[in-house]
């Protein structure tokens, strides 16, 4: 076949039959995407950096900038010098000499990262990608995790094999990115909807509900990070194996098959031979191998040259899978089914409206489930539409119409649990989860947890330390509950969230007419009626720390415990966390410890909580329960902190599935908000780039819009934006947070 030029060559790829022991009829194929100049990521590199050129995002002689330590840095040294542009690559310490040598001489700046960032190599690797995108005019990032012609660069494959076999029952493929999987396999799924789609992955990635072990040694398959390529939705089986089962696979390959390839390919073939041994007569596998061997020669490869190392190697290898249950920890060969015909259900009655909310849908979906949205309006949700998550418009403050909903949109399918990212909805999701008969927190507790009033007298009942409290329904009665509880006090309503309308009051005449105002309030946000009741409560000194709690088998476990700065009096705004806080272990202790009585006290069994405290002199003492996740970006600072995603553990819990509450490490991380000091229109936020580049700043987020009105914080909307810093320890991470915010000016003109 003749081709004007080496990029035009990509593709066109041998496809063999392999020789295994299967039944009579069983037909096993490599297609060997290793036979590509470089390897099977030409493809991605040739598809993305011409539609990049097409639709103008990749100008003439632009840069383009890349995190890779593979095959997708060759495909753009390929396919970008030769039509022209600059192609810096950043990478890590574990590149191979190689690679490295061939990225070189094709002409790429190679760029390597000098340590580990905080979560992976890819976190690290990611963070200079961003410094120097800053001082590239107009280069290109192709972001192959992300971009939708990663995948679409796999229907070329696709088409490749339909010409070759007619026909394919099953197709195997590793994931990392999750383009040729999930892009070979949805062009296949057109022509043949019975098609068995099986993933490869390596134990200690993420990418299939399993803890992050960024000190694996596999390369070319796997994540740290969760790619928005893989579509969940495609994949019927997964497969786990560990690093020296990958090896040992990829030698076997050469062996048996003469495929001198990497071990992504061998991982592959280990497990075609699996499905082969078990397929029926007339099933056709396919397997698609991406890279060839010669970048480990020095790694894969070495084992095989020493025979008492070989030996000592294939003694830590499974010669057969191991089925587990989807979202159950692995340590070797395993595998499980997610397949996307029959994923049991995961109810959400409405959602918040951060971003949050929409990734609890995705993460749903990660884990093997399929979520379905129960909601009002729609249009309310801003990136629903992207998500893919199915939609059903009905009144979720309705008991009765909810569950006829929820009964219709499920069928026959199982429903595997219901749950809800908003505070507003967790009665209601509760109601419907008893009601369909799925295990959840009981309704009864959801809404004493509501109701701040009927919170404070159970904890009462149970003796739980707390602020002494009245409860008000006519501001004529103000006078009398301050004579209780004393003043200063705390005037707030009894089913607001968080901070919300939550007021400081030196005297009974700031405190009546705080009252006076709550009880005018029909609704709230949502549209949901007020109870039209009003707590007054003593106002306690003391640091302020809440304790991230998570219910499960009957134990409630202390994820840790957070420090919280908040705003100065009269409101009670969060403006920064650390965490974990900077306590001696026995005041952690004591905390935790009043959080799980106050958690007994009103009954909550299972999922989230984020219990808020101060510490007075009497000891810790209870200011809230929430039964929910942490607000505040909390859970992003518990993430890159101990590994734990609390997100992903609240699904888990919902549906049913194993969780994983152990930390995989032992870190500090803080978040700093932006505020304004003054009233007005925000003009500009400036030196968000220098503040970004500061050691230990994970993030720099702006989320106020230019020209919206802004003021000193009264309620969490107020806030500006967002710094996160992650390091060894609460002073790296203190310093990291004033060294960025030094370099930050809010610029407000006025109205």
């Amino acid at each position: 076949m003749r081709h004007e030029s080496i990029v035009e060559a990509i593709g066109h790829t041998p496809l063999v039959r392999l020789r295994m022991p299967a039944p009579e009829g069983v037909e096993v194929y490599a297609k060997l995407e290793l036979a590509n100049a470089f390897a099977m990521k030409d493809r991605v590199a040739r598809q993305v950096v011409t539609e990049a050129r097409r639709s103008g995002t990749l100008k003439p002689g632009a840069p383009i900038v890349e995190s890779s330590s593979g095959t997708m840095a060759l495909g753009l040294a390929l396919v970008g010098t030769h039509m022209g542009h600059p192609v810096h690559i950043v990478t890590d310490p574990r590149i191979d000499p190689i690679t490295l040598a061939k990225l070189r001489t094709l002409g790429c700046e190679v760029h390597v990262v000098p340590a580990m960032g905080e979560q992976s190599w890819q976190s690290a690797r990611l963070d200079l990608l961003a410094e120097l995108m800053t001082g590239l005019p107009d280069a290109f990032w192709p972001q192959q995790y992300s971009n939708p012609q990663n995948p679409a660069a796999y229907r070329g494959l696709a088409e490749e094999l339909i010409a070759d076999l007619g026909t394919v029952d099953v197709v195997v493929g590793s994931v990392g990115s999750g383009g040729s999987l999930c892009g070979t396999s949805r062009a296949l799924l057109e022509r043949f909807p019975a098609l068995k789609v099986v993933g490869v992955d390596a134990v200690g990635s993420v990418l299939f509900g399993q803890p992050d072990v960024p000190t694996r040694r596999q390369s070319g398959l796997g994540n740290s990070l969760y790619p928005d390529n893989i579509d969940y939705r495609l994949i019927d089986e997964v497969h786990w194996l560990s690093d020296d089962e990958a090896f040992d696979a990829t030698r076997a390959l050469a062996r048996e098959q003469k495929i001198f390839a990497g071990n992504t390919s061998g991982s592959v073939y280990r497990v075609l031979t699996h499905l082969a041994a078990n397929a029926a007569p007339g099933t056709r596998l396919v397997g698609i191998m991406p890279d060839r061997g010669d970048r480990y020669v020095d790694t894969v490869y070495a084992v095989e040259a020493d025979a008492t190392a070989a030996t000592k190697d294939r003694s830590a290898v499974a010669t057969e899978p191991v089925p587990v249950r989807y979202g159950e920890p692995v340590h070797s060969w395993s595998y499980a089914q997610i397949s996307h015909r029959d994923r049991p259900l995961l109810l959400f009655v409405e959602s918040n409206t951060t971003g949050t909310g929409m990734l609890a849908l995705t993460t749903a979906v990660r884990l093997g489930l399929e979520p379905v949205l129960f909601v009002v309006d729609p249009d309310r949700y801003q990136g629903l539409e992207e998500t893919g998550c199915r939609v059903v418009v009905c009144d979720t403050d309705d008991p009765q119409g909810l569950r006829k909903a929820a009964e219709e949109a499920a069928g026959d399918c199982e429903v595997a649990g219901v749950t809800t990212t908003s505070e507003y909805y967790l009665v209601q999701a509760a109601a419907l989860a008893e009601g369909l008969g799925v295990a959840a927190n009981p309704a009864a507790a959801l809404a004493v947890c509501r109701d701040k009033s009927a919170t404070r007298r159970m904890l009462l009942a149970h003796g739980v330390g707390q602020p002494r409290f009245a409860e008000v329904r006519d501001p004529a009665e103000v006078a009398a509950a301050v004579a209780t509880v004393g003043l200063p006090c705390v005037v707030k309503p009894v089913d607001e969230s968080g901070s919300h309308e939550v007021l400081w009051c030196g005297d009974v005449a700031t405190a009546t007419e705080q009252v006076r105002k709550l009880l005018t309030v029909t609704c709230n946000v949502r549209g949901q009626a007020s109870a039209r009741r009003v707590l007054v409560e003593e106002f306690l000194t003391g640091p302020e720390f809440s304790a991230e709690m998570f219910l499960a088998d009957g134990e409630a476990h202390c994820v840790g415990i957070t420090q919280r700065t908040v705003s100065e009096l009269p409101y009670f705004v969060e403006t920064g966390h650390l965490f974990p806080a900077v306590l001696p272990p026995e005041r952690a202790t004591a905390m935790a410890d009043t959080a799980r009585r106050s958690l007994e006290a009103v009954g909550l069994t299972r999922g989230p909580a984020h219990v808020e405290l101060r510490l007075t002199a009497d000891g810790p003492t209870v200011i809230e329960i929430n039964a929910r996740l942490a607000g505040g970006m909390i859970p992003e600072l518990i993430r890159p902190a101990t590994g734990i995603d609390l997100l992903g553990q609240q699904i888990r819990a919902a549906a049913g599935l194993p969780l994983n509450l152990t930390p995989e490490r032992s870190r500090s991380a803080g978040i700093r908000f932006l505020i304004a000091a003054e009233e007005g229109r925000l003009a500009s936020v400036e030196g968000v780039e220098r503040a970004g580049a500061v050691a230990e700043v994970e993030r720099v987020t702006v989320t106020a819009a230019v020209g919206r009105p802004v003021r000193p914080v009264r309620e969490a909307y107020d806030r500006l934006g967002h710094v996160i810093a992650v390091g060894e320890g609460p002073e790296q991470v203190t310093t990291a947070l004033d060294a960025a915010f030094a370099e930050l000016a809010i610029v407000v003109e006025p109205k």
